[in-house]
């Protein structure tokens, strides 16, 4: 049974084409999939991602149980509502799944959840909050709407209470806070994101959800679908859960390891094994490739290095380069002259430096 987001007539009623995403039905395109690439780097758009799990953990020892639970540390969040992004691991030190947690008061914290990843995730938090008698609360009953691009903040602070608008207009980047919209709906509002771009994830009640859309687009914000989405994340150096990691990858594999904290004193699971491989090297790496040749480098392709051969993990065409790039994972080690197998044939790749694109703007050296 696939299923439906609260705004999906919305989404129909707009033209969307609508594919099947980890069992949810959910619009891939409104029509041009670049023109919303586009459209998120030059303006503003909105996705719904309101298939990605709420999960509200209460109670006296929640701090506790989180630094036993992720990898980052969540001693950095000190003030209501501060945003940290980390893994979750398995004993193995593999990626259970990456997700957001946010700081809102010492006995409550809140965590955003990977929507693929959603029963595995609740599982695994359910049994290792019974020993810190954590309530887990997934909540349903919450839509969610990110407004992403240059002017996509002072598009939604023009929806808000008069009131509201200058306290979240001043938030800092992975910081969140309670507004309303000028109707009265109580929104939390994260300055967070998945493009590259500025702009703020908005959490809604599902009953407000379908007219947080309309005044949004109201206000020009248009439309953008899952297609997108990709697209900008990847030219972003953003990863997807089950495509460039998953619990056989560490962190380490993974270019996350900006997201573990190994400090002392906090026994997190997963831990032994990464500090195992910080010490000995992790034997495989994720490197980002440009192709400067026409084609489209695509999950699964064979990547051809100095010391052995690895896969491209996402790939696609760069709308903003005008040029197809790609995550892969390879061999550990200088990676010398590496080719891409693509249909028998070798073409050469450049490894880059990621994020491809910050700001809307190509990075040093990606476009050689």
């Amino acid at each position: 049974m696939t299923q439906k987001t609260i705004l999906n007539d919305a989404h129909r009623a707009l033209g969307a084409k609508m594919v099947d995403f980890g069992g949810w039905d959910m619009p891939i395109s409104y029509g041009s999939q670049i023109e919303e690439h586009h459209q998120v780097r030059r303006d503003a758009g909105m996705f719904d991602v309101s298939h990605m799990t709420v999960v509200d953990l209460r109670g006296a020892r929640t701090r506790e149980f989180l630094r036993h639970l992720v990898a980052n540390s969540v001693d950095k969040l000190q003030k209501s509502g501060k945003a940290l992004y980390t893994c979750m691991l398995n004993p193995q030190g593999g990626v259970i799944d990456d997700l957001i947690v946010y700081f809102l008061a010492e006995d409550f914290f809140r965590l955003v959840v990977n929507a693929a990843t959603r029963e595995k995730d609740l599982a695994w938090i359910g049994e290792q909050a019974r020993a810190f008698d954590v309530q887990v609360t997934e909540r349903p009953d919450y839509a969610m709407i990110a407004v992403q691009g240059p002017n996509a903040r002072d598009k939604v602070l023009s929806l808000l209470r008069e009131e509201d608008r200058a306290r979240i207009g001043k938030l800092g980047k992975f910081v969140a806070g309670d507004a309303q919209t000028a109707d009265g709906t109580a929104l939390f509002v994260a300055r967070t994101g998945y493009t590259g771009e500025d702009g703020f994830e908005v959490v809604v009640p599902e009953t407000g959800a379908v007219a947080l859309w309309n005044a949004l687009l109201a206000v020009g914000v248009k439309p953008a679908g899952l297609g997108a989405r990709d697209t900008l994340r990847l030219e972003a150096g953003m990863n997807l859960y089950g495509q460039d990691m998953d619990d056989q990858v560490s962190p380490y594999e993974a270019a996350l390891a900006w997201t573990v904290a190994l400090d002392e004193g906090r026994d997190f699971i997963g831990r032994a094994p990464l500090e195992q491989q910080k010490a000995a090297g992790a034997p495989r790496q994720m490197i980002g490739l440009v192709m400067d040749e026409k084609g489209v480098l695509r999950h699964g392709q064979k990547v051809l290095t100095a010391n052995g051969d690895g896969e491209i993990l996402s790939g696609t065409f760069s709308p903003t380069l005008n040029k197809s790039i790609a995550f892969a994972r390879v061999p550990a080690g200088e990676p010398g002259q590496v080719r891409v197998d693509i249909r028998g044939r070798e073409v050469p790749v450049r490894v880059v430096k990621f994020p491809f694109v910050r700001d809307g703007q190509p990075q040093d050296g990606v476009l050689g």
